[in-house]
């Protein structure tokens, strides 16, 4: 029997060869063990802090909301603007670097345990065994020919699929609009075009990725599966088969002796293939397509204790541990090598300095924008006038206020009101005039500083550097 691989080369007998790969579709065959365990506990820990956190108050608020309108993300007790975009590059550096590290110990673990694609295609996969049966059942049902009973079944599998898509698209704009006020809206069927767009966007997506493309996401559209082998070495742990102690395959009753028949432990079931999500046979080698998920590993074992043969004929293990035959506390003496000593350097060095750079944070934050209508203009008593506009932040949740400094040059001082009210989590943009003398300074720019002060607590304070600049004289 030809793979759809070969089946695709093979073209179409005229003399033409055709370049993609025949879509042969994949009934993963469900499996239980340690593995297995582990990544229902991933789905439900993700599951559960992304349905639930939208729901969390605090302060009287979301306690995660991304206010885009206002411009002002709420993350439990920060409040941040726009100015405070350095936490996104931090966390996407700490992200990064995490990902590289992981990678380097043991492969691809984000893709099999926690990656969004994994995570629905596997919730997705549990919603369709519970309708359409086993993996034997839904082959079946699949080459049947349609019936009242067979569009009965995959209507009521694709309704459940919708719903749980059309809750995950709802939940993300949740993040985006107060997910209370997101449900009255859907509850008296008011949606803005902005909330239908994105929850029916998102919505699909989901629907489209998890129930139909699955395993072609993770072999053709994510690119992490084409870099990921700059980062492995011959000591990152993957999963692997043991060739040496599995081959020659073959089957066998369970009282056959392997040694007697000349076999290996492998008894060429299959069912390593079978649970696999992505369709692949790891007995052929470490792949591009394998995701790490391990669910072969959970099949093979199985099969071993039903042998009554050691596991871990297929195991997490290094490249160089399989050919050297090393045990567990060698493969684990090894992690510790230069390429994981940086990355855990560097991601120490950046957390440590994005958590403290958070907690230093002043909760008031300043910008001075000056007037480019008139950099400077003569007022009553000759003096000089420099108009600017101060945007004050508060990153606090109390309302605030400030009093208004300036320093820099001899005689400066603000013309305007220097006491300034601002809501809580809320910023406020003040137009401030700024004068000195005629005979203080030479003409050309000279450096002043806006400080800000909180009345209440004069511990909180911030400046900001600008420029004054005075005319020559006519």
């Amino acid at each position: 029997m030809k793979s759809p691989r070969r089946a695709a080369l093979a073209g179409s007998g005229d003399g033409s060869v055709d370049l993609y790969e025949l879509r042969r579709k994949v009934y993963p065959r469900a499996v239980t063990g340690w593995f297995a365990r582990w990544r229902w506990a991933m789905v439900w820990l993700t599951q559960l802090v992304f349905y639930g956190l939208p729901w969390l108050q605090w302060n009287g608020r979301q306690a995660v909301l991304f206010d885009l309108e206002s411009r002002r993300f709420f993350i439990f007790g920060l409040v941040l603007h726009p100015q405070d975009f350095i936490y996104l590059t931090g966390l996407l550096v700490i992200s990064a670097m995490s990902l590289f590290l992981f990678t380097t110990i043991a492969g691809r673990l984000w893709c099999g345990y926690a990656c969004p694609q994994t995570v629905y295609t596997e919730i997705f996969l549990w919603i369709e065994r519970r309708i359409e049966g086993d993996r034997i059942k839904r082959m079946k049902l699949d080459k049947a020919p349609m019936s009242a009973r067979k569009f009965g079944i995959k209507a009521a599998k694709h309704a459940a699929w919708i719903l749980l898509a059309l809750w995950t698209g709802f939940t993300f704009v949740g993040y985006f609009t107060p997910i209370q006020e997101l449900a009255g809206l859907v509850a008296s069927a008011s949606l803005g075009p902005w909330q239908t767009f994105w929850i029916l966007f998102y919505g699909f997506a989901t629907y489209g990725n998890a129930g139909f493309m699955r395993e072609q996401v993770c072999k053709y559209m994510c690119p992490y599966a084409r870099f990921q082998g700059v980062m492995f070495d011959r000591d990152t742990l993957v999963i692997t088969y043991d060739a040496r102690r599995g081959e020659p395959r073959g089957s066998r009753s369970r009282k056959a002796d392997p040694a007697m028949l000349g076999l290996g432990s492998c008894i060429d079931c299959g069912l390593c293939v079978e649970a696999c999500p992505t369709g692949i046979d790891i007995r052929d080698g470490l792949q591009i397509e394998c995701i790490g998920c391990a669910a072969c590993i959970d099949a093979c074992d199985s099969v071993m204790a039903k042998m009554n043969y050691a596991p871990g004929l297929i195991r997490y293990d290094t490249e160089n541990g399989m050919e050297q035959g090393w045990g567990r506390r060698q493969l684990w003496r090894r992690v510790l090598r230069p390429r994981v000593l940086v990355y855990t350097t560097i991601l120490l060095a950046v957390s440590i300095a994005l958590v403290g750079h958070m907690v230093t944070r002043s909760p008031v934050k300043l910008d001075v924008i000056r007037d480019r209508g008139t950099l400077a203009r003569e007022v009553e008593d000759g003096m000089i006038e420099n108009v600017y506009r101060l945007q004050i932040m508060n990153s606090s949740e109390e309302d605030r206020s400030y009093v208004l400094s300036v320093s820099g040059l001899d005689t400066v001082f603000i013309d305007s009101g220097t006491e300034v009210e601002v809501g809580a989590a809320g910023n406020r943009l003040v137009p401030v005039r700024v004068r000195i003398r005629p005979d203080i300074g030479e003409p050309g720019t000279h450096t002043i500083y806006f400080g800000i002060t909180d009345r209440d607590d004069p511990g909180v304070s911030v400046s900001e550097k600008t420029t004054f600049y005075v005319p020559r004289p006519r």
